[in-house]
């Protein structure tokens, strides 16, 4: 069978596409404002044609903060007062089926030098409603009333789910937040990234595509409430 060059080349180019075909959250809003991409969102390291990839090893570092988010690189920290609103919105709408979840760490300094290797706490999930998952483009909530002052990374994570089988993909993003005029309730559970994620979590093994989703169970800690 003879195969001409333009096949092989397009043939090559959609293999690419598929690999790269992903989504990312690269947006934050806060106080009505839309900020440019990565002003105050940690970018990724990358190679620009999987800029978008997913994080599959729930060993690793990368799942705090997708990979090479452990540094700053330069992004700025926005202030923010516990209870405002916020959003992170993605370069397109998600299209894998699972949850979305939110956490949040305190650095023990500023957040700019901080590698999110402390405690983290959940602050929301948007799991399955029936056979329906939150697949959007932006995704909005509200810094805790209650939690301490001071500098955290806020983060956000997707959890594709729709290739049973193969290892789930977590999409991933950190915002770096100052927040003002908190509480002093000290959030739990805790738990540390990577380790937050079991092999074994039943919300990270199941096969969404076989049978009821009506007592699926986000992974990682309970939601943190003040």
């Amino acid at each position: 069978m003879k195969f001409s060059l333009s096949a092989i080349i397009a043939t090559l180019a959609t293999l690419n596409t598929t690999v790269s075909a992903h989504y990312i959250f690269q947006q934050f809003s806060a106080g009505g404002t839309k900020y440019p991409a990565w002003k105050y969102v940690r970018r990724n390291s990358n190679p620009a044609w999987l800029q978008n990839g997913p994080v599959t090893d729930l060993n690793s570092k990368d799942l705090r903060c997708n990979v090479g988010g452990e540094v700053s690189n330069g992004t700025e920290t926005i202030t923010m007062k516990a209870g405002d609103e916020f959003t992170f919105t993605l370069d397109t709408a998600v299209y894998h089926a699972g949850p979305v979840s939110l956490y949040m760490s305190k650095a023990p300094g500023s957040a700019k030098d901080y590698d999110g290797s402390g405690q983290w706490f959940k602050i929301f999930d948007w799991g399955p409603s029936g056979s329906s998952w939150p697949l959007r483009q932006v995704y909005t909530s509200n810094i805790p009333k209650c939690i301490p002052d001071g500098e955290y990374l806020l983060r956000i994570q997707q959890l594709g789910l729709h290739n049973p089988g193969a290892p789930p993909q977590f999409y991933i993003s950190c915002a770096q937040v100052k927040v003002t005029n908190g509480g002093n309730t000290n959030p739990s559970p805790t738990a540390l990234i990577p380790g937050a994620f079991k092999s074994t979590d039943p919300g990270y093994t199941v096969n969404i595509y076989s049978g009821s989703l009506n007592n699926y169970v986000v992974p990682g800690p309970k939601v943190f409430k003040c």
